[in-house]
């Protein structure tokens, strides 16, 4: 089973026509709402392909930025603070460089799937739809990929992403679950998991390497 059949159960529930009809009201009243591809992450990381999973919280509520990859800003957006700790903790751990871009579908196509849990945000109002029902789709859907039986890593940065292991965790233990403050400016550096040294990215290339799969983190 893909991710379609997930999307299609979840757009005909109650829940979801009910958020599409939220949405539509605010278009209605000339709220601007990011992304403009909600369901991108799906559609560059099929499930048969996604042996990493990096979830995010909501997307990007700046100008341009957000484009339906969880941390990921078209090329030529400036990265915003959260990226560029990742592109730190990057070179840190494996020793590459700074990328040219803040672009990360390079990663999506290598089957990391980078999936906010909530997957709308109305401009200039960060967590502004976190409760509208998104999460019953995402919630879904990792549960989805951690009852796929191959092998995956679980990267969950920060409180809200840290909420959703126990839906991992109940799948068994064949999957890797990775946890570490967000990188945000406020919280990659503070205890009790730092993530400005958590070294994820070397420890799910060597984990996947060990089961006969692998991942290029180079950008």
């Amino acid at each position: 089973m893909g991710w379609q059949a997930i999307v299609d159960a979840w757009c005909a529930s109650d829940s979801g026509r009910s958020l599409f009809e939220h949405l539509a009201r605010r278009r209605a009243a000339n709220v601007v709402i990011y992304p403009p591809d909600p369901l991108l992450a799906l559609r560059l990381t099929p499930l048969s392909q996604t042996r990493v999973v990096i979830l995010g919280q909501d997307p990007y509520h700046g100008p341009g930025q957000a484009e339906g990859l969880a941390f990921s800003v078209p090329a030529g957006v400036k990265p915003p603070p959260s990226l560029r700790n990742i592109f730190k903790e990057l070179q840190r751990d494996l020793g590459l460089p700074p990328p040219p871009s803040g672009h990360l579908a390079a990663w999506a196509q290598r089957g990391v799937l980078l999936l906010n849990t909530c997957l709308t945000v109305e401009a200039g109002a960060p967590a502004s739809h976190a409760k509208l029902g998104w999460q019953r789709l995402t919630d879904a859907l990792i549960q989805a990929a951690a009852s796929d039986p191959k092998p995956k890593v679980f990267m969950l940065w920060g409180l809200h992403a840290q909420a959703k292991a126990s839906l991992i965790e109940a799948a068994g233990p064949q999957h890797l679950l990775l946890q570490a403050n967000h990188p945000s400016p406020l919280s990659a550096l503070r205890p009790p998991q730092p993530f400005i040294g958590c070294g994820h990215f070397s420890q799910a290339a060597d984990w996947l390497k060990n089961r006969g799969s692998d991942i290029d983190w180079a950008l």
